[in-house]
């Protein structure tokens, strides 16, 4: 596997990071890139790394395609330039800023001949996507897919409630050491009270035994995105540049999967699936992942023994027959 790191100015102080992956000898140019987006309080690191199986980026990349990750500001590899690290980002510059500047910075590096391409957002990074491709006047996406993607909130699980109840509260105070926090938590809690991560993660369906990798996808959260998605939650429906992004979701035709985690405590069920039946698309397509007795959690659809039956091998059969 082929494995190059890029970086991309967004133009508003900040060196983006993309990480482009293809398989020597498969690659079909005549294929759009594959371009995944990371959500809230994580970055690119998950897709390209599984505890026991194939990555999701090798998995796609093994069909022919180029496949591509970004770290959006504040995550990861990118770095910045000529503003104040610390600035809390706003999920407007995620969406409109840094979304667009990462697909642009693919379509001018890419090795295929395409002039658009698939977006793969991943939890918040669906929402990310979705709200880029409803608000921008144009728009250089073929098709979208979410992973456990939240647009409209139908169904909150009630810690995510009690967590951001208030946005003054949520937006209080700022989280660090995130990463080092998870890593010593995680074995303890996975081993002696897994309920308490199974809105999460089903320690039943993921080996933890490389936790100390796995966590390398954390980020520190947000106090001003922490605040904003308190106001989300509570109106149900994300309001961005003036516009609720639910309704103007509601005029995309663009080919669309929706890939939901039967047991996500994080971005439950009824959440997750309400983008495939809001959009008008005429090619869309509905996944599941796992069911009462196999209740895939939200980081499942990366990770768990599960991951690449129910959510790579689908995913990347729906793109080959895009």
């Amino acid at each position: 596997m082929r494995v190059i790191r890029h970086f991309v100015p967004n133009a508003d102080g900040w060196h983006l990071a993309l990480t482009q992956r293809y398989a020597r000898g498969h690659l079909d140019a005549g294929r759009p890139p594959v371009l995944i987006v990371p959500g809230y309080g994580m970055n690119s690191f998950i897709f390209g790394f599984h505890p026991t199986g194939v990555a999701l980026t090798d998995h796609i990349a093994r069909a022919g395609f180029e496949v591509w990750t970004t770290d959006l500001r504040g995550q990861g590899h990118s770095v910045p330039i000529s503003v104040d690290p610390g600035r809390s980002p706003r999920l407007e510059d995620l969406a409109m800023i840094d979304l667009p500047a990462a697909i642009d910075g693919v379509l001018e590096r890419t090795r295929t001949h395409a002039d658009h391409l698939i977006v793969v957002g991943a939890s918040l990074g669906g929402t990310l996507m979705l709200a880029y491709a409803a608000l921008a006047a144009r728009h250089k996406i073929s098709a979208m897919v979410t992973l456990g993607s939240p647009l409209r909130w139908v169904k909150v699980h009630p810690l995510v409630r009690v967590a951001f109840a208030s946005p003054a509260l949520a937006g209080l105070l700022p989280i660090k050491g995130t990463r080092k926090i998870a890593g010593a938590a995680l074995p303890l809690l996975t081993k002696r009270a897994p309920k308490l991560v199974s809105m999460y993660l089903n320690t039943e369906l993921t080996d933890t035994t490389r936790s100390a990798e796995m966590v390398e996808t954390v980020e520190d959260p947000s106090r001003a995105l922490n605040k904003e998605i308190a106001r989300w939650i509570k109106a149900k429906d994300l309001t961005l540049r003036h516009t609720n992004v639910t309704d103007a979701a509601a005029r995309l035709d663009l080919p669309l999967m929706v890939v939901a985690a039967h047991g996500d405590g994080v971005v439950p069920l009824e959440t997750a699936i309400f983008p495939y039946g809001h959009l008008p698309s005429r090619n869309k397509e509905l996944v599941i992942a796992g069911d009462t007795s196999t209740p895939l959690a939200h980081a499942d659809l990366f990770v768990s023994r599960e991951s690449e039956a129910r959510v790579f091998a689908p995913l990347t059969d729906w793109l080959t027959r895009l």
